[in-house]
């Protein structure tokens, strides 16, 4: 193996070393923080009216969120299934004879020897391959509204960290929800969050034991040349 070739492997472990490294999640991300004060809508100033707006109240409405700040419940109710199935096969074959060639009647031949030849050859290659994945994910998670768009859409984010014996579980998720999907309860299912990205992990002696070491996922990467 070349110089270059070892440079290129070394460089690649130590990739997939600190890429090990950096899979520790820490809470507080700011992707995922509640809206601070500073964020918060401020009162607007009193102009001596009866009516003032920012400080309305619903007698006989609900309270369901609608403001930067709010807190929603999401029901987490996430159920995938997927499954592939793929082969292939091929086969070649060829083959080709060349006779002596006869002479005024007589065989010609090379100091007795007989010109006869024939060649042929053959290949063949078949594969197959089958994959299957499901997952659920289920409980409930509150978030904060983080923004509220020009067409009344709510984008909201939250984290749920729970620190354990052997180590921390953490929920996180982000996305865009409308108002009308929230019930009166201030719950919305999961399905209905637009651009949801939703984290299920931890940290800890269980996750570590759950993954797989770095050499290990090294040999079977696609940068592994055999």
């Amino acid at each position: 193996m070349s110089k270059r070739a070892l440079q290129a492997v070394f460089a690649s472990v130590l990739m997939l070393v600190l890429a090990g490294c950096m899979n520790n999640a820490k809470p507080n991300d700011p992707e995922y923080a509640p809206v601070t004060a500073q964020d918060l809508q401020q009162p607007r100033e009193t102009n001596g009216a009866i009516y003032q707006a920012g400080s309305e109240m619903s007698l006989y409405g609900d309270r369901r969120a609608h403001r930067v700040g709010d807190i929603i419940v999401i029901n987490l109710e996430e159920t995938t299934q997927s499954s592939k199935s793929a082969s292939s096969s091929a086969d070649k074959s060829a083959s080709a004879s060349i006779s002596n060639p006869t002479v005024l009647g007589s065989q010609f031949g090379v100091a007795g020897l007989s010109l006869d030849s024939s060649l042929s050859g053959s290949s063949n290659f078949s594969g197959s391959g089958d994959t299957s994945q499901a997952n659920n994910l289920a409980g409930t998670i509150a978030v904060t509204v983080s923004e509220v768009m020009p067409n009344g859409i709510m984008k909201v984010r939250g984290e749920k960290w729970l620190t354990l014996s052997t180590g921390d579980e953490y929920i996180r998720i982000t996305g865009m929800i409308r108002p009308e999907d929230v019930t009166p309860e201030n719950e919305i299912s999961s399905t209905r969050v637009a651009d949801a990205r939703i984290t299920y992990s931890g940290n800890g002696q269980t996750q570590a034991a759950a993954t797989m070491g770095w050499l290990s996922r090294f040999f079977i990467s696609a940068i592994w040349p055999f």
